[in-house]
Order: C-alpha cells, then sequence, then structure tokens
C-alpha cells in the first residue's frame, strides 16, 4: 500500500530538517520507495502494515525522538486524496487574488453537523465542506497572508485541528500526482 504522509511542524518556525534526513528517518522504520514533495513535509512510502493508527503512532515517535519534537503525522491513501479531489468542494467559490482554498487534514473526525458554509466572526476564513478526515477551507488573504484561522476552527471543531495540517488546494493536488509517480 502506498501512503501520502501529510506532516505537521516540519520546516516551520524554527523546526528545520532537510528532506533528505527525513526520508532516512522513514526508510529506518522499514518503509520502502520513501520520496518527498516539497520542503513542507510531504513524504510517500509504501509498506504492508494495514494498522493505519499503529503506524501513524510509529512514525509520530519515531519523528519526536530523533528531531526533538512533535511532529504530526496524517497518513492518507491515494485513492483517499483522488476521493477529496473529486468532491470539488470549491466549485461555487468565485477564486480571486485574495483567497486561497485549503484543506486541513485532522487526526480526528470533526463534526459534521455544520451549516455550511460557516464564516468566521471576522469574515476572513469560511468553511465550505467537511469530510471525516479533512476540512475545507476559504482563507482570505490579510496584508497579502492568508488569514490564520487556527482559533475559529479550535472553537468550531473543539480542539480538533489543532492536531490537523493545512495544505493549499493546488498544492495538495500537485503532491498526489507526485505520489503517483511511483
Amino acid at each position: 500500500m502506498t501512503y501520502i504522509a501529510f506532516l505537521r511542524a516540519i520546516n516551520v518556525a524554527g523546526r528545520t530538517v532537510t528532506m533528505a534526513r527525513l526520508r532516512e528517518l522513514f526508510v529506518d522504520l522499514g518503509l520502502a520507495n520513501v520520496r518527498s514533495y516539497i520542503q513542507s513535509g510531504n513524504i510517500f512510502f509504501e509498506t504492508d502494515e494495514t494498522d493505519r493508527e499503529a503506524l501513524t503512532l510509529t512514525i509520530e515517535r519515531h519523528l519526536r525522538q530523533a528531531l526533538g519534537y512533535e511532529v504530526g503525522v496524517f497518513l492518507r491513501t491515494i485513492p483517499e486524496v483522488e476521493h477529496l479531489l473529486a468532491l470539488d468542494p470549491f466549485g461555487g467559490v468565485e477564486v480571486t487574488p485574495d483567497l486561497r482554498l485549503c484543506v486541513v487534514f485532522v487526526a480526528t473526525a470533526p463534526r459534521q453537523d455544520l451549516a455550511l458554509p460557516l464564516t468566521s466572526p471576522r469574515g476572513d476564513a469560511t468553511i465550505v465542506g467537511v469530510t471525516p478526515g479533512e476540512i475545507l477551507l476559504v482563507l482570505h488573504l490579510i496584508n497579502g497572508r492568508p488569514a490564520d484561522a487556527t482559533k475559529f476552527l479550535a472553537t468550531v471543531f473543539a480542539g480538533t485541528p489543532s492536531k490537523g495540517t493545512m495544505r493549499f488546494w493546488g498544492t495538495t493536488a500537485k503532491i498526489l500526482a507526485a505520489a503517483r509517480r511511483a
């Protein structure tokens, strides 16, 4: 099985690690065909392990021990990311230079009972979709940078996204394309 590991806390806030070192750490665990995509912590690998929760915990422990800090690991298969992208949750959103389309990968299923779209009190973030493993979000740029929706998401989802990692929608499609190239 090929997994895509979306990692949290890689190459941000002084937590720098080369992709070569990150790949080595995955190889250390006996994972096969380990590859990486861009510096934000996206790793592809193959394994016969079918217990995703156990595999996630093993990788998180190994990264914490090797790097000295917590790294959230969110494993998805290629078909799961294909399905996510096929949902086209942003189909009704008029894309402008002042917004970013995002997916937040989460470890715990977020609540599904929201009346969507749901916009933050500041109007800088809008939740447009929720799946059992992802939150689909539109962020508006403030001073040229995407809004920080952390507090909004933590309030709406009672803390679940604090254990998540965000990728831009277009980047997620590029990650999937790179993962398909074995």
